[in-house]
């Protein structure tokens, strides 16, 4: 049993002790979470993952990562906000995804709302709520790693206001994490500070 803290894996780094659940989890770990994530595209994408997750595990997710991204053409959102009922249709019935009706609906719903968006405008919004790192002392513990903070409250009321969907503070505190706008690697991780 773990109190939470960093623990050293199988290379003897210390790690958040997620991370070590499982080799996908390792690399996710390592080389992604909590690297700064820029461009409408890719934050469409983590936005509609985080979506899906939700009520999920996250390694369901990792695990049909590149299922979704060949089901919803890399979410490019152009080309996802052009989908037609067929592609609903393929969508549900495609078994590389998590077939759930209203997350597929709010991630087409959501192409179709970015679409009208000037280019670089998602970037825009999302990066704006990410707090001053200088009044964010780094996590000892996962104890200290919020689920939801006034930030990411905030991100998710411009977000749904913008007329996004599946996008509550929760999902947007997950995606804040993901993408770079915290650090919430615990202090004493070999990843943390890795993508400053």
């Amino acid at each position: 049993m773990t109190d939470g803290a960093a623990l050293a894996g199988p290379d003897g780094a210390l790690r958040c002790p997620w991370a070590l659940s499982t080799e996908d989890y390792v690399s996710y770990h390592d080389e992604e979470w909590g690297r700064p994530v820029h461009g409408d595209d890719a934050l469409f994408e983590r936005i509609s993952l985080e979506a899906f997750q939700s009520g999920l595990s996250w390694i369901t997710i990792l695990r049909r990562r590149e299922g979704f991204r060949a089901a919803f053409a890399g979410f490019r959102i152009e080309k996802v906000a052009a989908f037609t009922d067929e592609d609903r249709e393929r969508l549900l019935a495609d078994a590389g995804i998590i077939r759930n009706r209203a997350k597929i609906d709010a991630t087409l719903a959501n192409a179709r709302v970015l679409a009208d968006w000037a280019e670089g405008e998602l970037d825009e919004l999302v990066w704006s709520h990410a707090p001053d790192p200088a009044g964010r002392p780094a996590p000892k513990t996962v104890a200290d790693v919020p689920a939801v903070t006034p930030e990411s409250t905030a991100l998710s009321k411009a977000l749904k206001k913008r007329g996004l969907r599946f996008v509550g503070p929760t999902t947007a505190y997950a995606l804040m994490q993901a993408c770079g706008l915290v650090d919430d690697h615990l202090e004493a991780c070999v990843a943390r500070g890795a993508g400053a």
